[in-house]
């Protein structure tokens, strides 16, 4: 007999807990199989100390592969369900399709940010809800601060140290409290030159911080961040977000140059496409996590709408400390539904606490009722948390040491950048690539909307340049721009666009020339034959000696026809300036012919001695051929039961 296949959808904490119950329920009588789009579960609720440098990004994931040995992992978002014949279609990372079959289908997709009908914001604010928004915002903060520093004018400093977050719930406030010390931090090693402070704005249209806890853990709470110097305003949201900064609901314009969103979450848009009842965007399902009328499926974590037994005609918030708990019960339900556990279960929760980390000894706890402020709330919360963590708890804990007694790094990577972290994206834990695979809800803000340059000083959060100018930094519209009397742009690679190099080419193919990473290092420019536009790699040698840069043959490709994403005529591999790999559109000249072979061997491509000089362009300046001159480039730019966060 043929063993029954379970499929789950989500590696969240409803998706990784029903995967890892199921593996020890079923004993290998089952094919277990997760679909996600990374490979490691993210612990969110400590998110908030990746962007404040208190933890290194890893700390915070637990590899799938190696905490599910017995669930096979495959890499991907899911695209569509055929609930009839029980097949899910799905892409994977690098946009390849597939499809999976099922028994049984668990949906724990999760989450993603919570968009509301404010103009500008969709473009100018970045959300919290993945590894890339956080490594982004680290390094964004980090770099306002060293541009502050620098900056001659006060209100372009005041601007660049004034940072908004919107939404008082327990990210937004951590993310708060965390951000004021880690910019203080770096103001007293490096202070601003007119003597200012970085400033935090935290604004809720709610009447008060942490409107989910318990009064008085609000109250304590909001007396911490208030003495750390975080501007808290209830009762205040952002009526427009601009490049310049955003207009509060009472009117105030703040110059500003971050706005980060943490308004709350919406489920995952997947579930939307089934056809079947919804509850606020959530599908319905009875106590036992099974969607009414179809057996095989079951949903849990954000997605679903759970009955909450405990106050009747009401559902289980999307915590993570809910979402945590329906894996386990999901779990057990779908192996008794298979004949491989014990009976099924109804969903019921008590509440043990919550905890919020205010950063450093200070924090917001109540376990099991009882209400806790200061270091002995620091110190539940922080133990909380090594007991919740499947995984990584021995690094977390080095970490926070070496936190107490060294000062953190502020430095910026420059990993992720803004258009590869837009706030409306259906898939919030995967930086965009451009180029890449399309998702399933292209987000409104990608390339073509992307924040202006974070070094642009004219701009903001949001500024776009023209259509003919993208900002400096950033891409124009996620093409290489079209010239008149050009042929079509070429996209771009996967690895051409990793490494954020311009594409250039032929004169008049609209194409540029990848510059290797040694080039772009180095700083080199590029030159070539007369009438190409583009320029030749100067070796180290002769740019140390002052010596000019040799032309290369001529390119005589076409427009529209690069080979296997080479650029025309370029140099053989190791060859620094050397012979035009042959076999390539404009290839090889002839040997010992006038502009031939540069002598091999030679830094930058020199022509040996006693050779005549570069053969002239192939056409003269016509309609059909444009005159010389430079190629306009466009680059890319430079829980364990937790659980205490009120976003799962």
């Amino acid at each position: 007999m043929s063993r029954p296949r379970i499929l789950i959808v989500g590696a969240g904490f409803a998706g990784y807990r029903t995967a890892r119950t199921l593996s020890r329920l079923t004993r290998g009588r089952a094919h277990i199989t997760l679909l996600n789009p990374t490979d490691y579960f993210l612990y969110l609720p400590l998110l908030p100390q990746v962007a404040a440098g208190i933890l290194e990004p890893r700390r915070v994931t637990v590899s799938l592969s190696d905490s599910l040995p017995d669930v096979r992992l495959v890499l991907g978002e899911a695209e569509r369900i055929d609930l009839d014949d029980g097949i899910l279609r799905y892409t994977g990372p690098e946009g390849e399709e597939g499809s999976l079959s099922y028994d049984r289908l668990v949906l724990a997709a999760g989450s993603v940010n919570k968009l509301l009908p404010i103009p500008g914001v969709a473009e100018h604010a970045h959300g919290f809800r993945g590894l890339p928004e956080a490594l982004y915002l680290r390094d964004h903060v980090t770099r306002q601060v060293e541009l502050a520093a620098s900056a001659e004018d006060p209100e372009a400093c005041a601007a660049r140290c004034t940072f908004v977050v919107v939404g008082a719930g327990y990210t937004g406030t951590e993310v708060a409290a965390h951000g004021q010390m880690f910019t203080d931090a770096q103001v007293r090693k490096h202070p601003l030159r007119q003597g200012m402070r970085p400033r935090w704005m935290l604004l809720d249209v709610a009447p008060r911080v942490l409107p989910e806890m318990d009064e008085k853990l609000s109250a304590t709470a909001d007396r911490v961040l208030r003495q750390r110097g975080v501007d808290v305003r209830m009762g205040t949201s952002v009526k427009e977000a601009t490049h310049d900064g955003v207009v509060l609901t009472d009117g105030e314009f703040v110059e500003t140059r971050t706005l980060v969103w943490c308004v709350g979450v919406r489920p995952d848009p997947l579930v939307e496409s089934l056809g079947l009842p919804m509850e606020k965007g959530r599908l319905l399902v009875d106590p036992h996590l099974r969607v009414p009328g179809r057996p095989e499926l079951f949903a849990c974590g954000d997605v679903a709408a759970v009955p909450d037994l405990e106050n009747p005609g009401s559902y289980t918030p999307m915590t993570a400390q809910h979402a945590w708990r329906h894996g386990k019960i999901a779990a057990e339900n779908v192996a008794a539904s298979l004949g491989l556990g014990g009976s099924r279960k109804p969903y019921r929760h008590r509440d043990l606490g919550f905890v919020v980390d205010l950063g450093g000894a200070k924090a917001a706890a109540n376990p099991l009722g009882v209400t806790l402020s200061g270091v002995p709330a620091g110190a539940v919360t922080r133990g909380y948390h090594l007991a919740a963590m499947p995984g990584n708890r021995v690094r977390v804990a080095a970490d926070w040491l070496l936190d107490a007694v060294l000062p953190r790094q502020a430095v910026q990577l420059g990993l992720v950048r803004s258009w590869s972290v837009p706030l409306d994206t259906s898939s919030p834990e995967v930086a965009r690539v451009a180029g890449g695979p399309g998702r399933r809800a292209d987000a409104r803000s990608g390339p073509g909307a992307a924040l202006a340059a974070d070094t642009d000083d004219g701009g903001g959060p949001g500024r776009a340049g023209s259509p003919d100018e993208p900002a400096k930094g950033q891409p124009g519209s996620g093409t290489t721009q079209v010239r008149p009397g050009s042929g079509a742009a070429r996209p771009r690679s996967e690895p051409e666009t990793a490494k954020g190099r311009p594409l250039a080419g032929p004169p008049g193919s609209g194409h540029g020339q990848l510059r290797s990473e040694w080039e772009t290092a180095k700083g080199r420019p590029l030159a070539g034959p007369p009438g190409s536009g583009h320029g030749e790699l100067r070796s180290e040698w002769e740019t140390a000696k002052g010596r000019p840069a040799a032309a290369t043959a001529t390119a005589a490709g076409t427009a529209g026809e690069p080979v296997r994403s080479r650029p025309v005529g370029e140099a053989a591999k190791n060859q620094p300036g050397g012979e035009p790999a042959r076999n390539q559109t404009g290839g090889e000249p002839a040997k010992n012919q006038p502009g031939g072979e540069p002598a091999k061997n030679q830094p930058g491509g020199e022509p040996a001695k006693n050779q005549p000089a570069p053969a002239p362009p192939p056409h003269p300046p016509g309609p059909d051929h444009p005159a010389p001159g430079p190629v306009k480039r466009t680059d890319v730019p430079d829980d364990s039961d937790d659980f205490t966060k009120g976003d799962s």
